[in-house]
Parts: structure tokens; C-alpha cells; sequence
């Protein structure tokens, strides 16, 4: 015979029905994988989609800005950026000002591929948009924007 936990069911499904933090990973997973599915013809993640286009810039982004609207640390970061230079389709170099500092742009290849994505994840959009309600997506934007 198992004993009881020492703390009652009733508070694990309170837990469950009003953990915010469990309500909006398991959002964001859904999101992830409606957007890695729709990415998927194009060889490219969501993350990486958010990466690429967090580098279409006029200059050269450091590491540091790019990891900051990520919201990743630069470990994470490097990481991330190996597959897509693998592919020709991001370069990290070294900033010419400071060499202490490394920059990120998107190359010829990566502007492409990017500019192909982009109508993939405005059409996911406006469908997820659209399951949201009138205002429902703008209002999620601001609450989600609120907690950070």
C-alpha cells in the first residue's frame, strides 16, 4: 500500500488549473510546434526563424543585443548559431572597432531564406490571430509584454 503524498491531490490540480507559468509553457510549446511544422519545408526551426530575424538589421548586431531580444543567455546563443552557419546562412565575425566583440549578420543565402519564411509565419499568424478573437492576440501581446 503507497502512502499518501504529504500534500493533498486537491493542490496539485489547483497547481495544474492555475500555475501561470505552466499555462504559458505549455502555450508556448503548442506555438513552437505549430510553427516549426509550418517552417518545416524550409529546413528551419521557429527559433532559428526568431534568430534570423532578429538579425535583419542596418548594422550588425553583438551577441549580446542579439541574446537580449532572444531573452537567452550567449552560451545559448552560440549554440544556437552553429547550425545556421553550418548552412551558410548566418557569419559571426569579429567587430573591426573592438576585437574583443563579435557581430552577427544574416548572409545572401540566410536574406533569402528568410524572405521566404516570412509569408509561412504571417499566414500561421494571422491564423493563430484569428482563433484569438477581434483584439484577443493584441491583448495576449500586451499581457505576456506586462510579465516580462
Amino acid at each position: 500500500m503507497s502512502k499518501s503524498p504529504p500534500i493533498p491531490f486537491s493542490t496539485t490540480l489547483f497547481v495544474r488549473d492555475t500555475c501561470l507559468c505552466l499555462h504559458v509553457q505549455r502555450a508556448a510549446r503548442a506555438l513552437a510546434r505549430r510553427f516549426d511544422e509550418a517552417l518545416r519545408p524550409l529546413d528551419v526551426t521557429n527559433g532559428q526563424f526568431s534568430l534570423m530575424m532578429s538579425l535583419n538589421r542596418p548594422e550588425p548586431p553583438g551577441m549580446s543585443a542579439v541574446a537580449s531580444v532572444l531573452a537567452m543567455d550567449r552560451t545559448t546563443l552560440t549554440a544556437a548559431l552553429k547550425p545556421l552557419e553550418r548552412r551558410g546562412l548566418v557569419e559571426v565575425f569579429v567587430d573591426p572597432a573592438d576585437r574583443r566583440l563579435r557581430r552577427l549578420r544574416l548572409t545572401a543565402d540566410g536574406g533569402r531564406l528568410l524572405a521566404r519564411a516570412v509569408p509561412i509565419w504571417k499566414a500561421t499568424h494571422e491564423a493563430l490571430d484569428s482563433r484569438l478573437g477581434e483584439s484577443g492576440a493584441d491583448r495576449l501581446r500586451a499581457d505576456l509584454l506586462a510579465l516580462t
